[in-house]
């Protein structure tokens, strides 16, 4: 026959008394965290007006006014730079779409479509077949 266990499980949680953050409180870290990838890519862009929503969106989760470059840095690749904000934005939008932020999923739906336009890649339909 087999010996009862007499210790405690290592896999199970230990009484810690830090505080957890919930579900919500992760995506809104998450998110913050996209949009301010993006809003420094944005930036590097050159892309105040887009630049300055993005970045009330980052203070209404954070708390806190985010960080700001002033000029974006010598012998920037813009095309590349619309490829990574596209990429960003989409990341964004899938946390936002998470967390029901029907505002912060509007904004990165828009930049977006503002970076695919600036790449000239057709708009993709969400039920459009694969190629």
């Amino acid at each position: 026959m087999y010996e009862p266990i007499r210790t405690k499980s290592v896999h199970s949680m230990a009484d810690a008394d830090f505080p957890h953050r919930t579900r919500e409180e992760e995506l809104d870290i998450q998110l913050a965290g996209h949009l301010a990838a993006l809003l420094s890519v944005t930036d590097d862009l050159g892309l105040d007006h887009a630049a300055e929503l993005i970045a009330q969106q980052i203070t209404r989760l954070r708390g806190t006014t985010p960080p700001r470059t002033s000029t974006p840095p010598p012998g920037t690749d813009t095309t590349e730079l619309h490829r990574r904000a596209l990429a960003l934005a989409g990341r964004a939008l899938v946390v936002a779409a998470s967390r029901a932020d029907t505002t912060a999923a509007i904004l990165t739906a828009q930049r977006m479509d503002a970076h695919r336009a600036s790449l000239r890649l057709p708009e993709e339909h969400p039920l459009a077949p694969a190629h």
